[in-house]
């Protein structure tokens, strides 16, 4: 039996609709270092995001989205492939080793998508061979064109998905990505986030509230080799966060980069609008990783905390039924589902390799599947262990495991007593059972990402 999608279509009519050419266009949305809170939609009542907030209401929101590596190359090789580090292995901004195609851009430009790319690539040097349109650049806030004109890097976002839209064939499905590159630091300059000049006056007169756990005593209570200053957490922590003139001011900062964002997503969705095919093109928009804001006494990410695996994920999809709109999903969904969902709406088989999962049952059947109750987390060492310390977990939703192999250390919380990870229980006797079981779950878990 098919299940009803959305109650309106069914499986078989979607079927026939892409083997009749009439496949969705595809939109991916890619925002670096945004955590899953800096959303209105979220209950975030500060930052202003009118736009994004405009989408999950239209569409489904993902409360409960994660990535499996938190660190912006891996997470991008994860989102093309489908693919746990361990399978892809692309633990350094290199070339991902996994063939170009069994991708989900380079199999979407197989069957007949025009393909393009816009902004922060980070896998190496840029293919753009492999794209019909595109661009790439990272790394600086504002950048000079060759013509001269000097222009910020979302801004330079907005110019080129508009220009990709523009000169599209409008007679082929289209699929595009744009990279954000905000709201990333600019980290060596002073200032970290260099907005806008029109975003100024945004957030004047503001009081960004301070995490209950951005303290001293929480940085101390870390295991010993993160509480310390060769760690590159704390490291930035200094640069943004270490006075409270400090903090206020980043995080103002930061919150006008993620409102440009939001502009410009704005932006590109009016002119799918005024093309009029926003009725049949799925948009997707999902942080890259999560982003310490003074938590524990860190910033950026990396750690296997919750502030650094956790992502907005908004989708819009035309086969979503109009009563469904505004849909609210707690399921773990992570990076690793983007392409196999992108491929499935097209009517592409997955590679056999990719291992994430399609998705968009949980929105569009009437019965959502069973879905995934534990995932894996994995990150690599950067440059050293005292700078940059390789982690593992086992991530559930009442509990986390964590495992530092490099130190042979454990962290055990309770997540429904202890959401904000205040107290590692790995030492306690009592849950020695719990530990154990966990212990074999993360052997499990590494080798069915391999």
């Amino acid at each position: 039996m098919v299940a009803i999608l959305g109650g309106g279509l069914t499986g078989s009519t979607v079927q026939a609709q892409q083997e009749a050419g009439n496949r969705p266009n595809i939109v991916m949305l890619f925002a670096d270092d945004w955590r899953w809170d800096t959303l209105g939609y979220a209950g975030n009542r500060i930052v202003q995001t009118p736009h994004l907030d405009a989408l999950a209401a239209r569409g489904a929101w993902f409360r409960q989205a994660r990535v499996t590596t938190s660190i912006c190359w891996v997470s991008r090789a994860s989102l093309f492939t489908g693919q746990w580090m361990a399978r892809h292995g692309s633990p350094s901004p290199e070339p991902i080793p996994t063939p170009w195609a069994e991708t989900y851009p380079g199999l979407l430009r197989e069957a007949g998508y025009w393909l393009g790319f816009v902004g922060k690539w980070h896998n190496g040097p840029f293919p753009s061979d492999r794209f019909d349109f595109g661009t790439s650049y990272m790394g600086r806030h504002y950048m000079t064109l060759p013509d001269g004109t000097e222009i910020h890097v979302t801004a330079r976002n907005e110019r080129d998905a508009l220009q990709f839209l523009d000169e599209r064939p409008k007679d082929q499905p289209f699929c595009l990505t744009v990279a954000f590159f905000a709201t990333h630091a600019e980290d060596p300059h002073p200032d970290q986030y260099l907005y806008q000049a029109e975003s100024a006056s945004l957030y004047e007169g503001v009081t960004i509230p301070v995490p209950a756990t951005a303290t001293e005593a929480h940085f101390r209570a870390l295991p010993p080799f993160l509480a310390t200053e060769k760690n590159e957490g704390r490291i930035r922590w200094y640069w943004r966060f270490d006075t409270p003139e400090r903090y206020q001011r980043y995080m103002k900062a930061y919150y006008r980069m993620a409102t440009e964002v939001d502009q410009t997503i704005g932006r590109i969705v009016e002119e799918l609008e005024r093309q009029g095919v926003m009725d049949n093109t799925l948009i997707v928009f999902m942080g890259d990783n999560g982003y310490f804001h003074g938590e524990h006494g860190l910033a950026d990410k990396w750690y296997p905390y919750e502030e650094s695996l956790r992502v907005p994920l908004i989708v819009v999809d035309p086969r979503m039924h109009p009563m469904r709109r505004g849909y609210v999903n707690d399921e773990f969904v992570l990076n690793v589902d983007i392409a196999p969902t992108f491929l499935a709406a097209a009517g592409i088989p997955a590679p056999e390799g990719m291992q994430g999962r399609d998705f968009a049952p949980l929105y569009l059947d009437a019965e959502p599947p069973a879905w995934r109750q534990e995932f894996l987390y994995e990150h690599p060492t950067v440059s050293n262990r005292d700078r940059i310390p390789s982690s593992e977990a086992v991530v559930r939703k009442d509990v986390k495991y964590s495992y530092w192999p490099e130190w042979n250390f454990e962290e055990l919380y309770d997540l429904r007593a202890d959401p904000f990870e205040e107290h590692n229980l790995a030492s306690d006797p009592s849950q020695a059972d719990r530990l154990a079981e966990l212990r074999e779950a993360l052997e499990r878990l590494r080798h069915k990402a391999r």
